[in-house]
This record gives C-alpha cells, sequence and structure tokens, in this order.
C-alpha cells in the first residue's frame, strides 16, 4: 500500500479577512481557509446570510470564525471589519480581497454614476482594505493578500464593461504593490474566476435569457462550449487555489494573475 502524505499548508491559527463571504465564491475560501485550521474573519452587507454562514463554517471546520457586517465600500466601515480582526485574533495575516460584480451594461447604457459606483465596489474597495491591512502585515513581516476579479481580466466579456475596466485596476494595483512589499515578505496576487456555479452566474444567465429570448439552460450550454473542460466550476475549486497561494507552502509566488476557468481564457499570458 502506498501511503499518501498529507500536505501541510501552514495555516493554523492564521488569521484572515474574507471579504463578500456570505455565500459564492468568499464563502468557499472562507470554508477552505476554515478546514486548514485558519481563524477567519467574514463580512457582507447582508447580517442575516452572514450569520447563517458562521454557522455553516464554524460547525463543519471547528475552527473560530467572526461575521462582521460591512459594506466595503465605505472606508469607515473596512477600518473597523479590521479592527475587529486584530482585537479578536491579535493580528491580520491574510487578506482575500472579493466583491459583488457591477450590472451588464454597454458603454453607450452607463452613466457617469455608474461608473463611480463600479469603481468604488471593486477597485476603490480593494484599495480601502489594503491600506488598513498593511501596517499589521508589515510589523509581522509576513502577510498574504490576493485579489479575486475574473477572467474578463484577460479577456474581456461582451456586455461587462464596468466590470471589465474596474477589475483590470486591481489586477494593475496587484502587480505594483506586489513589487513594493516582497521586501516584507508580504505576497500579493490576482485570481480570475471563470464561469463558475454561483449566484451571480446564475444572475448573468437570467439577463442574457431574457435580452435574447432564450432558456437560461440555453445560456448555461452557450457558456460550457466555450470552455474546454466543457462545464462551469464549481466554488471549491476555485478556493482551493485561493487557499494555496494563502499558504506557506506559496512562499515564492508572488504579482501573478492566474485564472481558474477550465482553460475559457485563450491568451498565452
Amino acid at each position: 500500500m502506498v501511503r499518501v502524505e498529507m500536505m501541510d499548508l501552514g495555516l493554523k491559527d492564521r488569521a484572515a479577512i474574507v471579504t463578500a463571504s456570505s455565500r459564492g465564491l468568499g464563502r468557499a475560501v472562507a470554508m477552505g481557509l476554515a478546514r486548514e485550521g485558519a481563524r477567519v474573519v467574514i463580512c457582507a452587507r447582508g447580517e442575516e446570510q452572514l450569520l447563517k454562514t458562521v454557522e455553516e463554517i464554524s460547525s463543519s471546520t471547528g475552527s473560530r470564525v467572526l461575521a462582521v457586517r460591512t459594506d466595503v465600500t465605505k472606508m469607515a466601515e473596512v477600518r473597523e471589519l479590521v479592527n475587529r480582526c486584530v482585537n479578536e485574533y491579535g493580528r491580520v495575516d491574510i487578506l482575500v480581497c472579493n466583491a459583488g460584480g457591477p450590472p451588464q451594461a454597454q458603454f453607450s447604457e452607463v452613466s457617469v454614476d455608474d461608473w463611480r459606483k463600479g469603481i468604488e465596489l471593486n477597485l476603490m474597495s480593494t484599495i480601502y482594505l489594503i491600506q488598513q491591512v498593511l501596517p499589521h502585515m508589515k510589523k509581522e513581516k509576513w502577510g498574504r493578500i490576493i485579489n479575486m476579479t475574473s477572467v474578463a481580466v484577460k479577456q474581456p466579456i461582451d456586455g461587462l464593461i464596468l466590470s471589465n475596466v474596474a477589475r483590470t485596476g486591481v489586477v494593475a494595483l496587484s502587480k505594483s504593490l506586489s513589487n513594493e512589499l516582497a521586501k516584507d515578505n508580504i505576497l500579493v496576487n490576482a485570481v480570475c474566476p471563470g464561469y463558475t456555479l454561483t449566484r451571480r452566474v446564475e444572475e448573468l444567465a437570467e439577463a442574457r435569457s431574457k435580452k435574447d429570448g432564450i432558456s437560461t439552460r440555453e445560456v448555461f450550454r452557450e457558456w460550457e462550449k466555450l470552455i474546454p473542460m466543457g462545464r462551469l466550476g464549481k466554488p471549491e475549486e476555485f478556493a482551493n487555489l485561493v487557499v494555496f497561494l494563502a499558504s506557506e507552502r506559496a512562499s515564492y509566488i508572488t504579482g501573478v494573475t492566474i485564472q481558474v476557468d477550465g482553460g475559457y481564457v485563450k491568451s498565452l499570458l
């Protein structure tokens, strides 16, 4: 019999903040980190679902989980989120920046106010969060910052111009910061989910269904044809990469943007 050794990711008792984590990809990431023994802070704007998710993660993993209702577009609430993590766990080692996507639209349909809201949601929220955690990570000379974006940063998606633009800014921020912070042993990477079975993707399918007069099942079939693996991803498959990048095992990986998309992106880089 061949003995298989489990990989110790070195995450036990690390303190992690995962935003927009009451459901979907954020929830899967928080669950994955908790399974590895990290002490997790989750946040979202809806308190009822947030508390339900805390119970699900705690009962499934046995790890400590703290819920903080937060709107990540508001600096004061982001500051309170980070302070709660430090007060509860004494530190913050890992930051996973995530936020919902802005609405579908063509350029001609987007107002100046829409642009402002989209950039606040996906770019400024990331800046706020990183600003608040950096002093704590620099003090410890250890940190992992993982910014969740979209495959749209490598292959723009028609009808999602707000997301295409704002999330590409997050990638530029990630690469720039990776160079600045490497000396402090703070690693910064971006991860790009492709079409994954989440409520957000279901909403996109429903909007496309109404616009084109086809069923949501037909929309999913069209997307599946674009993916070499022939299926949409599972949130857990995406979370596996994030958990690895957050770990001791990813100690020489920084400044990269990696997609988890079943082969959807056709570019070489």
